[in-house]
């Protein structure tokens, strides 16, 4: 597994890439924001740890940049800022995880390790949870076997959750998904479509974390 390091404070990022070595990743670190690669085409790496604050620039636009240019790699941030308004951005903005500074070298592998877990599970064309099965690319969605009548939105509902799981998905970012146009859709009706899922696929899959969003228990 080969991560990519962009941060700019001299003693974090070599703390680090010895903490991957020692997990048996490996890393290459990089300081800056012109830095940072434009395209990932030929590039080896699995997975990016973005620092917010950077000497040139800072994170939120390399990862503007990346999601509009529809690069599709896991990004985890890292940061110092534990302002709800920043996590929240960055999880709108694309980014997969975010971990607030000061963090243990064990916690955030192991969040590498769940990230990458969860693009795997993504590239299959069938989910299992338990007993739970959901096809995205057909649409479908089985409990215990049997197939359930889902609603194209609660479809979609379930999809964005589960690709996800045990990572908070913000409100904002699924009201988003659900509007086929582009304009997002109300929170009262995320809400609604919620409650009509949880009682088909069952409540204590999904999870609600107050003032934030939703969360998928695997």
């Amino acid at each position: 597994m080969h991560v990519l390091i962009i941060e700019d404070d001299l003693d974090l990022g070599l703390a680090l890439q010895q903490a991957l070595k020692a997990d048996g990743l490996s890393s290459e670190w990089l300081r800056r924001v012109v830095d940072a690669p434009h395209s990932f085409v030929g590039l080896s790496y699995d997975c990016v740890l973005l620092d917010l604050s950077l000497p040139d620039g800072t994170g939120f636009e390399l990862l503007a940049r990346w999601r509009h240019a529809g690069i599709n790699i896991p990004i985890i941030v890292t940061t110092a800022r534990s302002a709800l308004e920043d996590r929240l951005a960055g999880l709108d903005g694309g980014a997969d995880d975010f971990i607030i500074k000061p963090f243990s070298t064990a916690e955030l592998v192991s969040r590498i390790r769940a990230v990458l877990r969860r693009y795997a599970l993504q590239s299959k064309d069938v989910w299992i949870f338990g007993d739970l099965e959901i096809e995205p690319r057909r649409y479908l969605t089985r409990l215990a076997g049997k197939a359930l009548e889902l609603s194209p939105r609660e479809f979609h509902l379930l999809q964005a959750l589960a690709s996800k799981p045990s990572v908070v998905v913000p409100k904002a970012q699924l009201a988003q998904l659900l509007e086929p146009l582009g304009d997002a859709i109300g929170f009262g009706a995320i809400e609604v479509h919620i409650f009509n899922l949880r009682r088909k696929i069952g409540a204590h899959r999904i999870h609600t974390v107050r003032g934030i969003g939703y969360m998928f228990s695997a």
